[in-house]
């Protein structure tokens, strides 16, 4: 091998060296895009669908676009510091993946420990927005959403009679959104209650929701847990940078 140059690196490590400043922070960084993506879509396309969900505004979707947020700029950090050559810089890099990997593996392990009290929330605000359904704001709105998807077809809590005790139904029968057939569901009919058992969909969607997770736990635990280990592939690399970068130091002494 050449002896090592005055530069810094030796003259075959230096362009190493360069090239993983640049490659080994990809799986952090990749992991930040997915989480700043995540909290994006949450805040813009399912925050109506969050006041079924929750009694206060949440901060999940902050939370998470925040920190995907910090993991790209701190990955640029990193690749700043190998160029730099700055042990101290790729160390500090080290301990903020370590604290981003210490929330992600809490926040996955809460979820599930806590996936009963989640559901029980649930129940509680989707039955109350049920109760005090009025067609018009914005929970209601996400309410008839919820029982317009493709995916699920609903119609109230547990069944369509869950509308026979809320304050909407003396007033103007079950909502539209519960209608099979928009074009073959009139006013008249949602307000009988027995015409309209043949005219709405008649399961109710915190069954369909509840079970819609349930059998795609296993998914979100394995992305979930699968994005929080990504982050020890970067604390590795940035460990054997910070050690590759120190050895060459003490060879130019």
């Amino acid at each position: 091998l050449p002896p090592p140059s005055a530069a810094g690196f030796p003259s075959l490590t230096k362009p190493f060296i360069l090239l993983l400043s640049y490659l080994w922070p990809l799986p952090p960084q990749v992991t930040g895009v997915v989480l700043l993506s995540v909290g994006l879509w949450w805040k813009f396309m399912l925050g109506p669908y969050m006041l079924l969900i929750s009694n206060g505004p949440s901060t999940a979707p902050y939370v998470l676009a925040g920190t995907g947020a910090a993991i790209i700029l701190f990955g640029l950090f990193g690749c700043f510091a190998t160029c730099r050559g700055r042990p101290w810089m790729l160390n500090l890099y080290a301990v903020f993946l370590t604290l981003v990997f210490m929330t992600e593996l809490i926040a996955g392990i809460s979820g599930f420990v806590f996936r009963h009290e989640i559901k029980e929330t649930f129940l509680s605000t989707y039955s109350d927005a049920v109760m005090k359904y009025d067609g018009r704001d914005d929970r209601s709105l996400a309410l008839d959403g919820v029982q317009r998807r493709v995916s699920l077809h609903c119609c109230g809590v547990h069944n369509y009679t869950s509308w026979f005790s809320s304050a909407y139904f003396p007033l103007s029968g079950l909502p539209a959104s519960c209608c099979i057939s928009s074009s073959d569901c009139s006013g008249a009919e949602l307000r009988n209650a027995t015409v309209a058992a043949q005219k709405v969909y008649r399961q109710g969607c915190y069954e369909l929701v509840t079970y819609f997770i349930e059998s795609n736990m296993g998914i979100i635990a394995g992305v979930t847990f699968g994005i929080a280990f990504s982050q020890l592939i970067g604390l590795c690399l940035s460990c054997c940078l910070s050690r590759v970068v120190n050895a060459n130091q003490y060879e130019m002494v």
